[in-house]
């Protein structure tokens, strides 16, 4: 298991399911997408709508595409390729 990052701070969450861990999988509120005082990750930073979350249980570390706010090209997302218009 990695340490908590040191950006880790319980201020800054996010409530996205943990690719690792899973361990949101059967529980109530997150299945209807609703905020659990359980299953949230540290929101490490952000860059527009691509968010770097830590998971408090397994510490898994992974980027999410929130789809919010300014988002890149599907060029820029999945191959890391230059920004779009």
């Amino acid at each position: 298991m990695l340490p908590l990052d040191p950006q880790a701070d319980i201020g800054r969450r996010a409530w996205v399911p943990c690719p690792r861990c899973e361990d949101s999988r059967d529980c109530g509120p997150c299945g209807e997408r609703r905020t659990c005082s359980r299953h949230w990750r540290y929101l490490l930073s952000n860059k527009g709508s691509l968010l770097h979350l830590q998971c408090p249980g397994c510490t898994h570390v992974w980027t999410h595409e929130s789809g919010f706010g300014a988002t890149r090209s599907t060029w820029s997302r999945v191959a890391g390729g230059p920004e779009g218009p």
